[in-house]
């Protein structure tokens, strides 16, 4: 049976998932039904956006999870105390360990993966990120062998056969504060039945090896159906155009209000565009590099004129005297009224925020890592910021009630005042600056639909035509209807 969390465990997790609650406004979480309860198992990932990843799946996994991490996170301040703290195993590598001979790495690494082998075959699960390293790409880094090798190992001291659950990490922008995120357990993997049996001690190491391999490579192939993995960035933003075009052309047809998405709806609409792509690509190659420049061309058309597809239905009714008016005082209110009154909050918080800003760029090596910094400098800066400002107003007060003794004797209420006004002040700036660029993008919409009649009529036309293209090669393919959905899009 595996070890239940440990006080310290559930206490570190929850503060995770807090820091996690404030950096993301949305974290979805799909097929956590997808976990057995009467074995144990190796969840493994793809690694695009650092710490964040393990953290994610840490906070929102339903249960304990054991890590395995490279030796050098250790070494982090604060980071390497958690790690420890949640039982993480040392995984050691070259660039990390310097002063180790490669035998001295590999009877650690051997020791390690032991470790992890006994707490998974006693019914724990481990989560590894195959890749070794995260990254930037839209698609997959070569995997390392590490977890094909951890299940073999696992498997042969198991009572119940362990099993290998894929999960799907999805950022809508990774690096952003207060954007989204979706996290996926896939079904577990269902192995071919040369990949699905006992590891044999009298197996030959070239065997064993080779078996080794072809888990890997069947590890790789499912990651990438979990991640939709795509060649490059262009194509990636592409399929995202795709499936707003399909959506806003859909409720234009319906005579319906297009409403907010989730994200587990984005990223079920993303997947069906992938699928019936992955399809489509083979069977009709000359079509979808047509529609690719055709769709290229519209969104760079609707981007000149700073819109996206559902603003091309949008009526701005100007002519209308009341909607006049009350767009009127809308922009009056948000540009006008309102900064006075957050002035405390931007004197508070804007230079922390501009630090925060300049060390995410001067310390992110790369986009991978931005919100990881953001994290780690924010959760510090910002009340390390407030606390200042309440001492502060606390010692002014004690100098105000020495030089005026009718004031109450009050400084710790006073500097406690000041640190809940920063904090309160800090989110209504946040929320301010939201619905200011909201405000400020409804203004260009109606004035450039206002004046750009032709071009948007232009525009509907081809985005009913691309539509209908779209449609066309669709037809008899069967798409995911869950973002769980792994089966690949059948062709006719």
């Amino acid at each position: 049976m595996p070890a239940h969390p440990s006080l310290a465990y559930r206490v570190l997790v929850s503060g995770v998932r807090f820091v996690l609650r404030i950096f993301f406004r949305e974290i979805a979480v799909e097929g956590r039904e997808h976990i057995p309860t009467d074995r144990g198992g190796l969840l493994v990932a793809w690694h695009p956006n650092g710490l964040i990843d393990p953290a994610l799946i840490l906070a929102h996994f339903p249960g304990r999870l054991v890590f395995g991490a490279r030796d050098g996170l250790f070494r982090w301040p604060v980071i390497g105390w958690i790690m420890k703290q949640v039982g993480t195993v040392p995984i050691y590598r070259a660039s990390d360990q310097k002063t180790m001979s490669e035998d001295e790495r590999d009877r650690a690494n051997k020791q390690s993966l032991a470790a992890l082998a006994g707490e998974i075959a006693q019914g724990s699960f481990s989560a590894l990120f195959p890749e070794g390293q995260s990254h930037d790409q839209p698609y997959l880094s070569e995997l390392k062998s590490g977890a094909a090798r951890l299940y073999y190992q696992a498997r042969a001291s198991a009572e119940a056969t362990p099993v290998i659950i894929p999960v799907g990490l999805h950022y809508d922008r990774k690096d952003v504060f207060r954007s989204d995120v979706l996290i996926v357990f896939h079904d577990p993997m269902t192995l071919p039945a040369d990949l699905d049996i006992e590891p044999n001690p009298q197996e030959d190491d070239t065997a064993a090896r080779a078996r080794t391999h072809r888990l890997t490579d069947e590890i790789e192939r499912t990651l990438g159906q979990v991640v939709h993995s795509t060649e490059d960035w262009q194509l990636h933003a592409l399929m995202h155009r795709a499936r707003t075009l399909l959506r806003a052309e859909a409720a234009e047809r319906a005579d319906e209000d297009l409403a907010p998405e989730s994200i587990t709806e984005r990223q079920l609409g993303f997947a069906q565009i992938w699928h019936g792509y992955q399809v489509r690509h083979a069977s009709h190659p000359e079509e979808i590099a047509s529609l690719r420049h055709d769709l290229t061309r519209y969104h760079r058309l609707l981007r000149a004129l700073g819109l996206e597809d559902a603003d091309l239905d949008r009526d701005p009714h100007l002519s209308r005297p009341l909607s006049v008016t009350l767009l009127v005082l809308r922009a009056f209110l948000i540009y006008v009224l309102l900064p006075p009154v957050l002035l405390l909050g931007y004197v508070i918080n804007g230079p922390v925020h501009l630090l925060i800003r300049w060390l995410a760029k001067r310390y992110s090596g790369a986009i991978k890592d931005t919100a990881t910094v953001k994290i780690l400098t924010g959760f510090v800066l910002y009340p390390l910021t407030w606390t200042l400002w309440g001492l502060g107003a606390a010692l002014v007060h004690a100098q105000l009630h020495t030089a005026f003794p009718t004031l109450p004797d009050t400084p710790f209420l006073t500097g406690l005042v000041v640190v809940m006004l920063g904090f309160l002040s800090g989110v209504l700036v946040l929320n301010y600056a939201q619905l200011a660029a909201a405000t400020g993008r409804a203004l260009r919409v109606r004035l450039t639909r206002q004046k750009r009649k032709d071009q948007i009529a232009d525009l509907c036309a081809k985005r009913s035509a691309l539509h209908d293209r779209f449609l066309a090669l669709r037809e008899g393919l069967a798409l995911p209807d869950e973002v769980t959905d792994l089966s690949p899009s059948a062709g006719t």
